[in-house]
């Protein structure tokens, strides 16, 4: 989405810190692209999404599957010494970047109220100059809505929806997600739906760490003051639940960058998740008590009248501590001409609401996601996310049939 107005440019999912550049990305980048993960500025890192290691908790102890503690021994990695802080190293031989070496361990209270409330905006931005030469069908410009606050509790406007908090070389960080339907397990879903650079870095980088879940994140709408002595159950009232197994596509894996809108068109991914504290036997989906079915064939552009984005912006004139949601009627953005053409709306929201979702009346006329925050322009105005078809389809089927068994 759009940036965050950066000191220093970083990369899609990766960490930008607030700086001077303010007035001069203003005027320079007046199209430009960002990505729109959150990063906060404690040096802490990311960790990414493809394929994520199981874990449990009970009984005060990380259960690791065996599998994955041969995954990770394959790769040097002590669990113990994981937990006690050596996910930290982001040496570049050691950060994990294909699809089956994403390890996602329980780190168990790692995300407590103070680090989540400090995870901050990443984005990046670029210039327009970027897709200048873009090919396709490309509306004009929409003109900007104002993000409008969520009615509190969050839960009761919008349950499916929640943050998504993850650590990486640049800085603890955090997007926006939803939870979805999983066909293998009607009613009891452990899948929630987000941007690909909220769980990988792309074509430079790998798979982030600790990535979790947090449901309707400040269901109450308390502000920045009053989070600062919130306890666990007021930040997260529906718990922490960990990615247990992540996929995004290889398009975002091997194309995903942080300038041009690179891999834009692909930056969707699929997280199953499982609670930090082993939770009550219930799904994700009973615990929300909602999850939203996710439309590979939605009705093309100009037959959708109405498009709802939602998500926790994080960039000033926002916090991250509260939800938004823009709705408008989408027009059409093509970065390249080989790729699929993007959605795009007007909307104000900032950083932090990437990989929120985005639902519109779906093919079989009820609602449904169609697809996730993306980019933006730095100055804010609108957001652009892919279309989902078949690729998309391919990663969402992978993860449910993975644990069709399971449950």
């Amino acid at each position: 989405m759009r940036s965050i107005r950066p000191s220093f440019t970083a990369r899609r999912g990766g960490s930008t810190r607030r700086g001077p550049v303010r007035a001069a990305a203003a005027v320079a980048l007046v199209s430009a692209l960002t990505l729109t993960a959150t990063a906060c500025e404690t040096g802490d890192e990311a960790a990414g999404s493809e394929a994520s290691a199981s874990a449990v908790a009970g009984d005060d102890k990380i259960k690791i599957p065996d599998d994955i503690k041969e995954r990770l021994k394959e790769h040097g990695i002590d669990i113990d010494k994981w937990r006690n802080g050596a996910w930290k190293n982001w040496n570049k031989d050691d950060w994990l970047r294909e699809a089956e070496d994403f390890v996602n361990p329980i780190i168990e209270d790692l995300w407590d109220p103070d680090r989540m409330r400090d995870a901050e905006d990443p984005d990046k931005g670029v210039d327009e100059n970027d897709i200048s030469g873009d090919q396709g069908v490309t509306d004009p410009e929409p003109e900007p809505v104002d993000a409008q606050a969520v009615s509190t509790p969050y839960h009761e406007s919008v349950p499916v929806a929640g943050k998504v908090f993850f650590d990486s070389p640049e800085g603890t960080m955090v997007c926006s997600a939803t939870v979805v339907t999983d066909p293998a397990h009607p009613g009891k879903s452990n899948m929630v739906w987000t941007a690909g650079h909220c769980v990988h870095a792309g074509k430079k980088g790998g798979w982030y760490r600790n990535i979790a879940f947090v449901p309707s994140y400040n269901d109450s709408g308390l502000s920045a003051a009053e989070l600062e002595n919130a306890t666990k159950e007021q930040v997260a009232p529906y718990g922490v639940w960990w990615g247990d197994w992540v996929q995004t596509s290889d398009q975002w894996i091997e194309q995903g960058g942080a300038t041009g809108g690179d891999g834009a068109s692909y930056d969707f991914a699929v997280i199953h998740v499982t609670p930090e504290e082993g939770g009550s036997g219930k799904s994700l989906e009973e615990t929300v008590g909602s999850a939203l079915p996710v439309d590979f064939n939605a009705p093309a552009v100009p037959k959708i009248d109405s498009l709802t984005a939602t998500g926790y912006p994080a960039a000033p004139p926002f916090d991250g501590q509260s939800m938004h949601q823009c709705e408008d009627k989408p027009g059409r953005l093509s970065l390249n001409a080989s790729d699929p053409t993007m959605y795009r709306i007007g909307c104000t929201m900032t950083g932090g609401s990437s990989g929120g979702g985005w639902v519109a009346e779906g093919s079989d006329g009820k609602p449904a996601l169609v697809s996730n925050t993306s980019i933006g322009p730095i100055t804010g105005g609108w957001l652009a996310g892919p279309r989902l078809g078949e690729v998309a389809e391919g990663v969402f089927n992978e993860v449910s049939e993975k644990y069709a068994a399971a449950q």
